[in-house]
């Protein structure tokens, strides 16, 4: 290496150095804000009830579009293509507009009828069943860390590829950081965190598409060329890319594998699946009136298009990159993205960063996927922690509901996630995401729905759409689906064959597209046969008073 060389090298890694420690500092300085103003478990649990639309909004977008979107699905995309567009469409249209305008105003207004404090507390109390509130905060505590754990892996993945940073110190620093300030901050910390961490997020996001598009000759160039590629699909891809893959800015070919893939697991499994998120429905109970959610909308609308769309589109884009890059063409080995990342969509999007930008760029959006990253953890890591020590432990006995064992129930869920991301297998993110928001829907939704909108549900028919819902999920994944059936193995272990049902299109059919149905239903036959709820109680959830 020159002179000159070691001297850029270290100038780079002093400005990370800076960059990082101004990082730090902004969020210590945030999550100490939240300690001094949390003082009971309201304050802890849901922010005083009083948070501003804005710290609200990019709070609840934070949550939601973590690095397992920006890295995991936007290294689909540079599988896909730009057909996983329309997943931005359906978070903005159902994870925002429906979720806020008509899950928001009646979540807030019965929670605080029911003083309820977080999504397990707003179901238990809304049926009138403790058993229920305990039930749910389990199933919660014990499905979260699978969702963590993507989460972490997507961002030490990030940080391992980029900067050449190995990946088990990674994943423990990272839970280490998001530790402090949860487990002192509460919600509170949580949220001012998350706004400052959304604020990164978005001009992160904005600046890498704009250089992408720059890097790539402009917009009409990049679009065209990435078209004029299609024909590479049959040239380069192996078998398993051509089920139905027709280009990388068209959609796949209706009613086959990869359609069935990206419709039901990817868009309407993840899209839909964010109305059923115990750690964004509690967001709602955070504000004081229906007039700071619907200023949220905007706010929430905007950072969705500008984080998980950014990132799809640069997936998408990425082909043309590597295809086309100057070093490929001169070596005579040009490669499509997911050549380039050895068949592994996670490490689509941390090589185009590191192979497109020059190295303080490059460390300015690591700290962007560290932010996204964090966000989403510190929410997950918030919920675990407030099923043991709110909703069950504080539930079975009143003393046992102390900020120790509150605390304590964010370092299992920590230790769990850290667990799973050590085992799980390459290019589990969006799958791992795809999953937890399925099965999330299928339990919860029907349930959630019904809470605020259906007055004739009764507690024994939420009961079985819990059951049918998650039971139906869970036979799907080890029965039905090929990718889960085929990878865990009990299918074949059992009954000679990967999956129950081979004919097409059902081993490539996400469970959601069933599961959810089939617990609707059962929620509404089953209610309806059974005894109407109490009046008087259902006059309290619905008063007019706000």
């Amino acid at each position: 290496m020159s002179v000159f060389g070691a001297i850029g090298e270290s100038v780079n890694t002093l400005a990370m150095g800076a960059l990082l420690l101004l990082y730090v500092a902004m969020i210590s300085y945030l999550g100490f804000r939240g300690y001094r103003k949390t003082r009971n478990s309201s304050d802890y649990l849901l922010a005083g009830r009083s948070v501003n639309p804005f710290v609200m909004a990019m709070s609840y977008g934070a949550a939601f579009i973590s690095t397992s979107a920006l890295v995991g699905f936007g290294g689909i995309a540079g599988e896909f293509g730009m057909g996983l567009m329309w997943l931005v469409f359906m978070n903005i249209a159902f994870g925002i507009i429906v979720a806020f305008i008509w899950f928001g105003r009646r979540t807030r207004s019965i929670g605080v009828a029911l003083d309820a404090k977080t999504f397990p507390e707003f179901i238990g109390r809304r049926f009138q069943s403790e058993k229920m509130k305990i039930f749910i905060a389990a199933v919660i505590f014990c499905f979260l860390p699978l969702y963590s754990s993507v989460v972490l892996i997507s961002g030490a993945r990030f940080l391992q590829e980029v900067m050449g940073l190995p990946y088990i110190p990674v994943l423990l620093i990272f839970a280490a950081v998001v530790a402090v300030y949860v487990i002192f901050g509460g919600l509170k910390g949580v949220m001012y965190v998350d706004a400052l961490i959304g604020s990164i997020m978005v001009g992160g996001m904005l600046t890498l598409l704009i250089l992408c598009y720059v890097k790539l000759g402009g917009v009409i160039e990049a679009h065209q060329t990435l078209t004029d590629m299609a024909y590479l699909v049959e040239e380069r891809l192996p078998v398993e890319y051509k089920l139905g893959h027709r280009g990388w800015t068209v959609m796949p070919e209706f009613n086959t594998v990869w359609w069935w893939t990206l419709v039901s697991s990817l868009m309407l499994g993840v899209g839909i699946g964010a109305l059923a998120q115990p750690q964004l429905a509690v967001r709602f109970m955070t504000v004081k009136s229906d007039r700071e959610l619907n200023r949220a909308v905007m706010v929430g609308s905007f950072f969705i298009l500008c984080t998980a769309g950014a990132a799809y589109m640069i997936g998408a884009l990425s082909n043309v990159f590597f295809f086309y890059t100057d070093k490929g063409l001169a070596e005579g080995q040009s490669q499509l993205a997911i050549e380039v990342a050895g068949g592994n969509p996670d490490l689509i999007i941390p090589i185009f960063i590191r192979e497109a930008l020059p190295p303080m760029v490059l460390y300015i959006f690591a700290l962007t996927m560290l932010s996204a990253a964090m966000s989403t953890l510190s929410s997950l890591f918030h919920v675990s922690g407030s099923s043991i020590g709110h909703d069950i432990c504080g539930e079975l006995k009143k003393s046992y509901e102390t900020p120790a064992v509150t605390r304590a129930g964010v370092g299992i869920g920590i230790i769990l996630s850290l667990i799973f991301a050590m085992i799980l297998p390459p290019g589990i993110v969006a799958r791992g995401t795809a999953i937890f928001f399925g099965v999330c829907a299928a339990a919860f939704l029907p349930v959630y729905v019904a809470a605020l909108y259906w007055k004739r549900a009764t507690r024994i028919g939420v009961w079985a759409a819990i059951a049918v819902g998650a039971g139906v999920s869970a036979f799907g994944l080890l029965f039905l689906h090929r990718k889960e059936s085929a990878m865990l193995g009990i299918c074949e272990k059992l009954f000679g064959k990967t999956e129950l049902i081979s004919t097409h299109p059902w081993p490539f059919v996400d469970p959601f597209v069933y599961a959810l149905p089939l617990s609707a239903v059962t929620l509404i036959v089953v209610s309806l046969l059974t005894a109407p709820p109490d009046e008087a109680h259902l006059g309290k959830c619905f008063s007019d008073k706000k």
